[in-house]
């Protein structure tokens, strides 16, 4: 309930500083009384007016700020989000209005160019307190600030800088405007007040400690040349977001936390003294713990990149970074913190953040709030600190932890020899080996000094591992191929359960186990609690894969799509080797990531070639996905079967610069699509393309009209081109072109046929296959006979022949025809069987050979088997099914081996 009578009592009777302001000022002691707060805001803005002395017009707009502010605050009528606005606000106008008139003392008119403000800490977050310092970086450009003739530019910032402190810092009658603190600059012993954008850019790139760059999460341009202050973040953006992630900034954080809690050890216990701002649980706890997710994760995520902390805790829970009752409780503990902070700062104007120890200033503080004293303010200020204090120290003990030391009680042989290794001593050898020397990412003190601190933990994981050699062997290849591993073992030591999912990965899959040697930052995927998630749709996906910075080149865009491609092909890949998903699922899920990979890089080489090239008017580029990619079920092993199709008339010329005639422009269109899916660049390779089975095979264009494309369906395609559109799907093209290719293709399919040519036509490219493509192992259930292949020859045959059941899912076609009574009803729990097996032994035994034997039972499991003899007896009864379902459809025996 508002009680405007009330607040200004409590502030006559509690604040000193209100109370000179209310008698000072009456007419807003008038206004403020009578709840006209809106009026009082506006007027305050004005309270400056009469005088041409920038200084005291800031001063007086101040005061009159601060007790408007103040007022309904107390009475309620303002809230916290619109107090730290209205200060922050005012802290812009105030410092761009003291930049301008620095400058013009010098260059009078001069237009404030060249001269940067940039806003950190709460004023670069919006949330200024009560009695805040405002820590601004000063920065100039020499060729662009205004000086006199005779100025060295370094001389003439410096001159600015100095007047910027004089008119808003130096305490005159009037009082002052903000305390203005510059010593979160580069190197501030040594530097002078304002540094030029050269240096600062250079310092941040080569030499900031970790805390610097957690300040500048809440960085900002907040007054003088603004668009060239936004340049410069835009400059260090990378050093802010790092996409890989640095666990020796996060343990810094830690360390710092402990430096703040043992030098202000007399502010940790709430009670008199308590400090708000530094104490445990206070607020610098809050905001520490959600900077240290965005360092995490922000990188990566550019929706975790705001400024304000109650934005960034509800953003962390909103990705399921961490759990909305955190967020809740944390953002709740602040806002409160926050306030009673304000109420401390309304006494005096004082920038203090402790209890008062005498127990009278103390009840007076809490009776400004409105609470009956201090005791009561002391045991709710307990709760909140349990609240926060609580879950930052679980936060710096993941991150951070203070109890892992290096594994150095017994020698190395013997520490082997109990964990159970075979010839310890051999395996010793080894290892220290690495350390000396032998890998280029061991070779620095920091990187050794990591490394022991995991040795302990890494030596247990790999003892674990279902097969220790194997694994071990890649471990090697991983560090073999990093350049530089602290972040790594970092890493690991932080988090020990993604040690045990690494030795996993490198004992059993080998593709994954090569990928992350080429990318050890894909580990950083894994933090997450949704990496073991399923992807969302494929416009989920394409909108996290579209997510570039504003400015970023097509290059860039090519990058980063790769590097998102990799991290989800990654995480689904070890989902499958955790057992996480049925293989089926992870299957679609690794379709959809291609579907949305497809999507964005065309759409974004469109809108490059279009840049040269104008457009086709009324026409649109199509692309049609075939095989597994039109099925919706790839492996890691698929490459994507495309044929590029265009709209509309190809006797058209595009609009461009540089015109071209409909089809060259699609032919080239579909060339820089294709290289965009598949040509690597610095961020790695993505897919293999394959477009012969588009119209006429290698030898025809690469792109045709859909008038063209029907007209081939129609009237030259050969019988295994029909075959092959019984799996394609329309995956790219506007809404209407995709429905007039689906029903092309759909018209096909269902044309009449001879049955008996249709027959020998399908059997007689079997068996040219089966002659050039024999299976590659036992476990090659695609090529062997009663496998995969023959499964689809047999469905695809059926479509065309009955013109039913027409899916390009393969096992929705199997049981379309099995309910339509053309095939058995059994071979669609075969297909599913021998489907994820494949999807599985892509990733374990791509050699199509039988697996390790530590890694059978991972293959078994997730092909729904309890062993691996129960999964082989399945695997032959599969085959068996397909076999007889084979001789019913051609009368012709399969021979399948045991």
């Amino acid at each position: 309930m508002t009680d405007w009578h009330d607040a200004v009592a409590r502030a006559r009777a509690y604040a000193p500083f209100l109370a000179r302001a209310l008698d000072r000022l009456p007419a807003f002691a008038e206004m403020l009384e009578a709840g006209r707060i809106d009026e009082a805001l506006t007027a305050a803005q004005a309270a400056g007016g009469g005088t041409d002395n920038l200084g005291v017009a800031l001063r007086r707009e101040r005061l009159a700020l601060s007790l408007s502010l103040a007022i309904g605050d107390l009475a309620g009528g303002l809230s916290l989000a619109q107090v730290i606005g209205a200060l922050s606000t005012f802290a812009d106008r105030a410092l761009d209005s003291a930049i301008t008139a620095a400058i013009r003392r010098r260059v009078p008119d001069a237009e404030p160019a060249g001269f940067s403000a940039i806003a950190l800490g709460k004023h670069g977050a919006g949330e200024l307190n009560y009695s805040s310092d405002i820590d601004p970086i000063l920065l100039y450009d020499p060729e662009r600030l205004p000086r006199r003739d005779r100025d060295d530019p370094g001389e003439a910032a410096q001159h600015v800088a100095r007047g910027v402190l004089d008119l808003l810092s130096t305490m005159t009658d009037e009082g002052y405007v903000f305390r203005v603190d510059l010593r979160l600059r580069p190197n501030s012993e040594i530097t002078p007040l304002a540094i030029s954008f050269d240096a600062a850019i250079t310092h941040y790139e080569s030499s900031a400690l970790a805390w610097e760059r957690a300040a500048y999460i809440r960085a900002r341009a907040c007054g003088g040349d603004m668009a060239a202050g936004q340049a410069f973040l835009d400059t260090i953006r990378p050093f802010v977001w790092r996409r890989s992630l640095d666990f020796g900034a996060i343990a810094e954080i830690g360390r710092l936390t402990t430096r703040i809690r043992d030098h202000y050890a007399g502010g940790q216990a709430v009670g008199p003294g308590y400090d708000l701002k530094r104490g445990r649980g206070g607020i610098r706890e809050v905001e520490f713990f959600a900077q240290t997710h965005q360092l995490v994760h922000g990188g990566r995520n550019p929706a975790l990149r705001l400024r304000g902390t109650r934005d960034s805790l509800d953003a962390l829970a909103q990705t399921g970074i961490i759990a909305a009752d955190d967020a809740e409780a944390l953002g709740q503990s602040y806002d409160r913190l926050r306030t009673i902070e304000h109420r401390l700062q309304m006494v005096d104007d004082r920038q203090t953040h402790a209890l008062p120890t005498d127990r009278q200033a103390l009840d007076n503080v809490a009776r400004l709030d409105g609470m009956p004293d201090g005791a009561a303010l002391v045991a709710e200020l307990a709760a909140i600190s349990e609240t926060v204090g609580r879950r930052y120290d679980a936060l710096i003990e993941a991150y951070a932890p203070t109890g892992a030391v290096a594994v150095q009680a017994r020698p190395l042989t013997l520490e082997l020899g109990a964990l159970g290794f075979a010839e310890p001593e051999t395996l010793a050898e080894r290892i220290e080996g690495w350390e000396n020397g032998q890998y280029r990412a061991l070779r620095s003190a920091e990187a050794r000094g990591a490394f022991s601190r995991l040795r302990g933990q890494l030596l247990k994981a790999l003892a674990e591992a279902p097969d220790p050699e194997r694994a071990l062997l890649r471990w090697e290849q991983l560090l073999g191929g990093l350049p530089s591993a602290i972040n790594v073992f970092r890493l690991l030591e932080a988090r020990p359960g993604l040690l045990a999912v690494v030795m996993r990965v490198l004992a059993h899959a080998p593709v994954l186990a090569e990928a992350l040697a080429r990318r050890s930052d894909l580990l950083d995927t894994l933090i997450d609690r949704s990496a073991f998630d399923l992807p969302g749709s494929v416009r989920a996906i394409a909108e996290t894969l579209g997510r570039c910075e504003s400015g970023d080149d097509y290059q860039r865009v090519l990058d980063v799509v790769r590097r998102k491609v990799g991290e989800l092909r990654f995480a689904l890949g070890v989902q499958l080797i955790e057992g996480q998903h049925d293989p089926l699922d992870v299957a679609a899920a690794l379709s959809r990531v291609a579907e949305a990979a497809i999507e964005v890089l065309a759409h974004a080489a469109a809108e490059e070639f279009a840049l040269t090239h104008g457009t086709v008017p009324e026409s649109r580029l199509v692309i049609l996905g075939l095989g597994r990619l039109g099925g919706g079920s790839l492996t890691h092993a698929s490459d994507l079967d495309l044929v590029f199709l265009f709209s509309g008339d190809h006797a058209h010329e595009s609009d461009g610069r540089r015109p071209l005639g409909g089809t060259l422009y699609y032919n080239r269109l579909a060339q820089r699509v294709i290289a965009a899916l598949s040509v690597p660049t610095a961020a790695g390779a993505l897919y293999d393309v394959d477009t012969r089975l588009r119209p006429s095979g290698t030898q025809g264009p690469v792109a045709v009209s859909l008038e063209s494309f029907e007209r081939y369906q129609r009237e030259d395609a050969w019988t295994w081109e029909h075959m092959a559109l019984c799996r394609a799907r329309p995956l790219y093209g506007s809404a209407q072109d995709r429905a007039d290719l689906a029903a092309i293709i759909g018209n096909v399919l269902r044309r009449p046929r001879d049955p008996e040519k249709l027959r020998e036509d399908v059997l007689s490219m079997r068996a040219e296959m089966a002659k050039h493509k024999p299976p590659k192992g036992p476990l090659d259930v695609k090529l062997a006979r009663g496998g995969l292949v023959d499964l689809e020859f047999m469905v695809h045959y059926l479509q065309l022949r009955e013109g039913v059941a027409i899916d390009p899912q393969l096992g929705d076609a199997v049981r379309g025809l099995g309910a339509a009574g053309w095939l058995p009803t059994n071979l669609g729990s075969a297909h599913d069987l021998l489907a994820r097996l494949l999807v599985v032994v892509r990733l374990v035994a791509p050699d199509g050979g039988f697996p390790p034997l530590a890694s059978r039972a991972i293959v078994a499991t997730a092909c729904g088997l309890p062993d691996w003899d129960g999964l082989l007896a399945a695997i032959l009864e599969a085959r068996r099914a397909i076999a007889a379902a084979w001789r019913d459809a051609f009368a012709e025996t399969l021979e399948i081996e045991a």
